[in-house]
């Protein structure tokens, strides 16, 4: 036991991994309000002055949960999928994304961390809410140069305004993710991966060709002239 705490000690970087993985489940678990220390600290067996050693106090340690856990979610599940399908069809990259949501009973259940913590902290912390918008922009950017980027290659309507689509598209998804957290019921959201899908389909840009995207004339059918 004294081996293991002095190799705590000694670790410092791992010790403040643990005190942010426990604190981000302790924050999904009870919201960051009603998160509790004591509980952060039962379950890293860290004491309470090598807690604040790592973190100031309280809000430093949402705010690092915040930078460090939730921004991975966006980041690992679509901006690195996107980024690394820049040679493939963007609107078929996002359709896999949506697919691979966990739709698990588990997952319905807590609900979408970053969507929790901006209802619960925007309004009462502005320090929280520029943090969390920071997420939300760069999740945002990254699905619009994924559109525009289709939209050059001639796969993704013309008149569609990169920007304001990924928006729409954020906004769906979060919206089937706490529509499915009210009803405690994976077939909430899976109705959304549906919907969601056939929404992104409609995206697709029809009669384009190359590069630029420019529309194609469709050809003249001639029929032959009746004899009477």
């Amino acid at each position: 036991m004294v081996d293991e705490k002095k190799s705590r000690f000694r670790d410092p970087e791992r010790t403040r991994e643990r005190l942010l993985q426990a604190g981000f489940r302790e924050v999904y678990r009870s919201g960051f309000q009603s998160a509790s220390i004591d509980a952060i600290l039962a379950a890293t067996n860290v004491t309470k002055g090598a807690l604040y050693h790592h973190f100031e106090n309280k809000d430093a340690l949402g705010y690092a949960i915040v930078e460090e856990v939730v921004a991975k979610f966006p980041r690992d599940r679509w901006l690195l999928p996107l980024q690394r399908s820049q040679d493939k069809d963007p609107i078929d990259a996002l359709i896999h994304i949506v697919r691979a949501i966990p739709a698990r009973p588990r997952d319905v259940k807590g609900g979408c961390p970053l969507v929790n913590l901006a209802q619960e902290m925007s309004q009462l912390d502005e320090q929280f809410r520029k943090r969390l918008q920071k997420i939300f922009h760069a999740w945002q950017e990254g699905i619009a140069v994924a559109l525009r980027r289709g939209q050059y290659q001639g796969t993704v309507r013309r008149d569609l305004v990169p920007d304001e689509t990924a928006g729409f598209l954020i906004a769906m998804v979060e919206g089937y993710e706490v529509l499915a957290k009210n009803s405690q019921d994976p077939k909430a959201w899976k109705a959304g991966i549906r919907n969601i899908v056939g929404w992104l389909t409609s995206l697709r840009a029809t009669h384009q060709s190359g590069r630029g995207g420019r529309r194609l004339s469709k050809k003249r059918v001639v029929r032959p002239r009746r004899r009477f």
